[in-house]
């Protein structure tokens, strides 16, 4: 094991060790969160140690909490009693047995397994004087000493030690043939269209790849398209009480290509959205993050079935837009624009040791 993840507790007693903090979501299932609790028993005073998994959505700053306004919801929780143990005879994961040969006797395992139909860890980009923790949905494992596994009242911080984890997913490694649009529009004063026809050469983009449009116009009217401009749109569905789509602007490039009447068009835009170009946009939805390390645009929610999902969901489109200029007597009032929309996927690889 190259690294192990630990946190102890202020008064010394408890001790959790997790082997890694990432786990990733399959769509069919979640790795099992999987680690090990040390327990001096000597300072207990007769308590139990649990560990709970919960899956929150947090959309208020940690500051209110102190005045009694709880700004976090806990879309899933589960707990489970480490010491004294209850199941001594459960089969250990590999990870939980390297685990044990490095904490000894006093370490007890816990596991959860998470259902499929949680959201990703994403966080609500802060704006640039924003402070505290970002809003957004994240994984925590805390174990803690307590007389029961949901007591009434708060537990002491000084019993409690905690550790973020991340849900995430990797892109598909079966890439499809990207998403094609047209459409054919009339204008004022024409009786033939202009029709505009855009595509993907793939489904699926990994975060800092070009993505690649293939555009085609055929242009039937006399009118002229001035520009084609080409527009990545991230979309976040915040579902809680309520179900608000929020839609950003990740990346807008313009295209001084003129297209005359009564001619045709093909050519291939390449286009990059980037977390950089975009750090001052406040609410923009982002991987989640452990600390303060840099991470990329929120990737792609995929989902068998998300109606059942809670949380932030994900996604993106392409916009294709001819910007075609009036011309003759009435000048602007004809002017017009052709568009299409794209879905996109834009998500992480898969590492090779996942």
């Amino acid at each position: 094991m190259s690294k192990v993840f630990k946190k102890t507790s202020k008064n010394g007693h408890i001790s959790l060790y997790l082997g890694k903090r990432d786990f990733v979501d399959n769509l069919d299932s979640v790795e099992v969160v999987d680690g090990v609790v040390k327990v001096d028993p000597s300072g207990l005073d007769g308590k139990k140690v649990f560990v709970y998994l919960a899956c929150a959505f947090r959309y208020g700053s940690e500051d209110l909490d102190v005045i009694g306004l709880s700004c976090r919801k806990d879309i899933w929780i589960d707990r489970v009693q480490v010491y004294p143990p209850v199941d001594g005879n459960a089969t250990k994961t590999p990870m939980q047995e390297s685990l044990l040969k490095k904490v000894g006797e006093e370490g007890y395992p816990f596991a959860f397994q998470m259902p499929t139909n949680l959201p990703c860890s994403v966080a609500l980009q802060p704006g640039p004087n924003d402070a505290g923790k970002a809003c957004g949905v994240d994984f925590e494992v805390k174990a803690y000493i307590a007389d029961e596994a949901n007591p009434p009242e708060n537990i002491a911080k000084k019993d409690t030690c905690r550790l973020i984890i991340r849900k995430i997913q990797f892109a598909p490694t079966k890439n499809n043939a990207g998403p094609k649009a047209d459409i054919s529009k009339q204008f004022m004063m024409s009786d033939k269209p202009v029709h505009l026809e855009a595509s993907l050469d793939k489904k699926v983009y990994y975060h800092g790849d070009p993505i690649t449009v293939d555009v085609k116009v055929n242009n039937e009217t006399t009118k002229v398209v001035k520009k084609i401009q080409i527009v990545v749109e991230q979309l976040t569905n915040v579902v809680l009480y309520s179900s608000d789509t929020y839609t950003k602007s990740v990346c807008t490039e313009e295209f001084g290509e003129t297209i005359n009447g009564n001619s045709t068009f093909e050519k291939s835009f390449q286009v990059t959205p980037l977390l950089a170009n975009n750090k001052e946009k406040r609410g923009l939805s982002v991987d989640g993050r452990l600390k303060y390390e840099d991470t990329n645009l929120a990737s792609t929610t995929l989902s068998l079935d998300d109606k059942e999902m809670q949380g932030i969901l994900v996604s993106y489109k392409v916009k294709v837009n001819l910007m075609v200029s009036g011309g003759g007597l009435l000048g602007g009032l004809t002017s017009s624009d052709v568009t299409v929309e794209l879905p996109l996927t834009l998500m992480s690889p898969k590492p090779a040791e996942v």
